[in-house]
């Protein structure tokens, strides 16, 4: 079995798969305590990952997997992989999540143009052409690092609270609202002026994209943990 692992910013996501998945799960960096859990289960000959959360926190996953007698293999960003072709212009800079999602998404469309967006920390947007090329994506920050910063540069605006609604009559309401009509604004519009948006498809994951979904009118589709999608892809490409 394999033991695939989504080091992001805010949480850690992981997947235990075989012939099919055998479990999955999230915890947080200051507990670990599932993770560490399914390290327990028998059967588990290699650990692969991905890591932007920083080299301290890598270090310390790879310690919890080390004291189980296996070695995390994190992944990084290249030239082409799983019939992905990089086209930035340092391949090896791209975030190895984004590079990871793009895999994944690979494996559910080949035969039209992607929009991959990851909705978390930071919201990404991803293009990869029908023939394998990720040609391009945009970063922006998620919707709770655009809440921070209205909360941090002013002296009134509250951090929390607040729901969606299309004509806000209430500050924490505006917040929100104005956070997500941003989020959902700029995915549809990078769609938009995408190469053949008719035929082209959004896919749609990350830990904000409840919130994001119900407001996007664009063709999506809602895959959960695509980046574990594409680890998982490159665990049976090797």
């Amino acid at each position: 079995m394999i033991l695939l692992i989504d080091a992001g910013n805010s949480r850690i996501k992981w997947r235990l798969v075989g012939e099919n998945v055998r479990a999955s799960g999230a915890c947080t960096h200051d507990a670990p305590n599932d993770l560490a859990v399914c390290l327990e289960t028998p059967g588990i000959t290699r650990v692969l990952g991905c890591n932007v959360a920083g080299s301290a926190k890598g270090e310390a996953l790879a310690a919890i997997i080390a004291r189980r007698g296996l070695a995390l293999e994190w992944i990084s960003s290249g030239a082409q992989r799983c019939d992905v072709h990089n086209m930035y212009a340092h391949p090896t800079r791209l975030g190895a999540d984004r590079w990871a999602a793009l895999i994944g998404a690979r494996g559910y469309h080949r035969s039209r143009d992607v929009l991959v967006v990851m909705a978390g920390t930071a919201t990404t947007l991803d293009i990869l052409s029908a023939d394998g090329r990720f040609i391009g994506g945009h970063i922006l920050p998620g919707v709770e690092l655009m809440r921070q910063a209205l909360n941090q540069g002013t002296a009134q605006l509250p951090p929390t609270g607040g729901r969606y609604r299309s004509h806000p009559r209430d500050t924490a309401d505006a917040i929100v609202s104005g956070c997500l009509n941003a989020q959902a604004g700029a995915i549809e519009r990078v769609f938009r002026h995408m190469d053949a948006p008719r035929s082209a498809v959004c896919l749609l994951s990350g830990g904000a994209a409840d919130e994001i979904e119900p407001l996007l009118d664009i063709p999506f589709q809602r895959i959960d943990n695509l980046v574990l999608d594409g680890l998982h892809r490159i665990a049976r490409a090797a």
